[in-house]
C-alpha cells in the first residue's frame, strides 16, 4: 500500500520540492495549492501527485479535506507559511496578525483536521519551521515570533499525542534557495518604502546593514531540495529527532544561541547590522 502524505504550500519553493521529491520515493501527495497554475504543474509533474486546493487560512477550504483525503494518511507537512519584516516598532498590525494566522492558526488548523486520520495510522505530523524558531534576529521579529509560536505548539503536541504513536517533527532551515530569497532586495525595498518618511530616517542604519547582510547570506542559501530531503527522513526515520536544523548557517546560528549569553549574542547583531552606529551600552 503506497504510503500517503499531505504537503500544505505546495505551489512553490520548499513546499513544491518536497512534493516532487516524496514522489520520487514513492508517496503518494496531495499537494496543497492556491493557484490552478500550480496545481498543472505539480499534476504534469508525476502522477503520484494530487493538487488539492488549499489557503490554510480559509476554513472551508482546510475543511473540505475531509472529503478530498484518501480514508488512510500516513502524514501531513504542514510547510506554507509568510514572512513578514522591518522593525517591531513599524511593521502594520494587520501584517503582524497575517503572519501569525498563516504561521501559526493555519498550520493548527489544518494538522488538527487531519488528526483523525494520523492516529489511526499512527502517522507523522511535520512542521517546517526555520532556525529562526530557536534564534531571534532583528528586523524580522514578527516571523520570528511566528516561528516561536509554532515550536512551541509543536513540542506540546509531540506530548500529547504520544499516545495515539503520532511523532511530531519540526524541521528548521537556515537560507533556502527560495523566490523570497531571490527576491529579498525587493522585500526590502517594500519594507522601506512601507515606512513613514520620520521612520525610514530613523532606522536608516538598520535597513543598510540588513541589506548588505542579507546580500551575504544570498550566496549561501541552499537548495530547496535539502530541506526536502530532511522532510523525508522525519517520514521514513524508526526514531526520528523531534527537532533537525537543515544548513550549516543553521547549525551556527543555533551553536551561538547556545554558547553565547545574551548580552554577547545582541552585540553579534548590533555589530553586523549597525555598521559601526550606536550599538548600546
Amino acid at each position: 500500500m503506497d504510503r500517503t502524505v499531505l504537503v500544505t504550500g505546495a505551489g512553490r519553493g520548499i513546499g513544491h520540492a518536497s512534493a516532487e521529491h516524496l514522489a520520487r520515493s514513492g508517496w503518494q501527495v496531495f499537494a496543497g495549492v492556491r493557484d490552478e497554475v500550480a496545481a498543472k504543474d505539480l499534476a504534469a509533474s508525476s502522477p503520484r501527485i494530487t493538487p488539492v486546493e488549499l489557503d490554510i487560512i480559509v476554513a472551508e477550504q482546510v475543511a473540505a479535506l475531509d472529503a478530498v483525503l484518501p480514508p488512510r494518511l500516513d502524514a501531513v507537512v504542514n510547510n506554507a507559511g509568510v514572512a513578514v519584516g522591518g522593525p517591531v516598532e513599524t511593521v502594520p498590525l494587520e501584517q503582524v496578525r497575517h503572519q501569525f494566522e498563516v504561521n501559526v492558526v493555519g498550520q493548527l488548523a489544518v494538522t488538527r483536521a487531519v488528526l483523525p486520520r494520523l492516529r489511526e495510522s499512527r502517522g507523522r505530523v511535520v512542521f517546517v519551521s526555520s532556525v529562526n524558531g530557536r534564534v531571534s534576529i532583528p528586523m524580522s521579529a514578527v516571523y520570528n515570533a511566528s516561528k516561536f509560536a509554532l515550536e512551541a505548539l509543536a513540542d506540546s503536541l509531540r506530548v500529547e499525542l504520544r499516545p495515539w504513536g503520532v511523532r511530531v517533527v519540526l524541521i528548521e532551515p537556515g537560507c533556502i534557495d527560495t523566490d523570497p530569497w531571490r527576491g529579498m532586495m525587493g522585500l526590502l525595498d517594500e519594507v522601506a518604502d512601507g515606512m513613514s518618511p520620520e521612520h525610514r530616517e530613523l532606522y536608516a542604519a538598520h535597513l543598510a546593514g540588513q541589506r548588505t547582510l542579507c546580500q551575504r547570506l544570498q550566496q549561501q542559501t541552499k537548495p530547496a531540495a535539502t530541506v526536502a530531503a530532511a522532510i523525508e527522513r522525519a517520514l521514513t526515520a524508526r526514531r526520528p529527532p523531534s527537532r533537525r536544523l537543515v544548513g550549516s548557517d543553521a547549525r551556527s546560528l543555533a551553536a551561538m544561541k547556545t554558547l553565547l549569553p545574551a548580552r554577547a549574542l545582541d552585540a553579534v547583531w548590533a555589530r553586523g547590522l549597525l555598521a559601526g552606529g550606536d550599538r548600546g551600552r
